[in-house]
């Protein structure tokens, strides 16, 4: 277990974040990205709450709430032991949720590696 400091892991969820190709990041639409400094109980590393983008023809009239994909801090620095797994963890995490702000489900992540 590494306890990195809220700030750096923000930055290391900024790195990442970065990390999504330009085209793809333009597409992203109505998502907030938080981190979370208090994990929920279990193995959670991140969570994507919201109408993927592919689900988003019935997404109603009027004003719609952002989407949200949360990093969970706590959980993802319990599974590491130096700065470089939490990198990793974050940057993988990071994609999978973008991933499901995409519409691509756990199944197609696990067949590409993103699990």
């Amino acid at each position: 277990m590494i306890d990195l400091g809220p700030e750096r892991f923000a930055e290391l969820v900024t790195e990442a974040l970065d990390e999504i190709p330009e085209e793809l990041g333009r597409m992203m639409d109505n998502v907030g990205v938080f981190v979370d400094d208090r994990s929920p109980p279990g193995s959670l590393f991140g969570l994507y709450e919201g109408i993927p983008l592919t689900n988003r023809d019935n997404y109603g009239i009027g004003v719609v709430m952002p989407d949200r994909i949360t990093i969970y801090r706590q959980t993802i620095c319990a599974a590491c032991s130096s700065e470089d797994e939490v990198r990793n963890h974050v940057r993988v995490t990071v994609i999978h949720e973008v991933a499901h702000h995409f519409g691509i489900d756990d199944d197609r992540l696990d067949e590409l590696g993103w699990g």
